[in-house]
């Protein structure tokens, strides 16, 4: 008798221990508002800067400070949406030689590990972008609010390691390689 006391007080600790571990573990999932986000890009064109940005995307996000471990960030990015503000321009990035959105309509990113830092947090993740999958870390901010949260940071990427550049657009004399992804995500949490 002795003995199933002793398993029984030792499984109810257990399981309290363990719902505890839970609490302490739990995220709140997000989605971003897509009237209210912005997902942008800027590089050098003929040694002077230029913006783009994408109208559409999804993202979505379980994240909580004191759950890192189980912290998330998932998006994908419709290509097709790019918009630089120049008509020649955004129609050569569509086609076969950059983004190749007839083959590549979307981009994918989703994070693998997320880490506290001393300005805010840095996540490991995967860019998926014109077929090619490599590593991109990002480092941002997380700000929440009673109603809405806000996710905004950075990434940088050479263009050429995804295949985006063929032909002529190989070379970085008139387009440079570098660019510098920015985000600015307004969440709201999934009932």
């Amino acid at each position: 008798m002795k003995k199933c006391l002793a398993i029984a007080w030792l499984l109810s600790t257990l399981t309290a221990f363990q719902a505890h571990a839970n609490d302490a573990g739990s995220v709140t999932k997000y989605v971003a508002d897509p009237a209210a986000s912005r997902l942008e890009f800027s590089g050098m064109q003929a040694g002077a800067a230029f913006k783009g940005a994408f109208h559409k995307f999804t993202a979505t996000v379980d994240f909580s400070p004191g759950a890192l471990t189980n912290s998330h960030i998932d998006v994908t990015i419709d290509m097709k949406s790019s918009d630089t503000k120049d008509a020649e321009r955004d129609q050569t990035m569509l086609g076969a030689d950059m983004f190749d959105v007839a083959h590549h309509p979307t981009a994918h990113y989703v994070t693998r590990r997320l880490t506290k830092t001393a300005s805010g947090y840095s996540a490991e993740g995967v860019l998926t972008l014109r077929g090619v999958t490599k590593d991109v870390p990002i480092n941002f901010q997380f700000t929440a609010a009673p109603a809405t949260a806000g996710l905004e940071g950075t990434a940088k990427i050479n263009r050429l390691e995804f295949g985006v550049g063929q032909g002529e657009w190989k070379s970085t004399e008139w387009v440079g390689s570098e660019v510098t992804i920015a985000f600015f995500l307004v969440l709201k949490p999934q009932r």
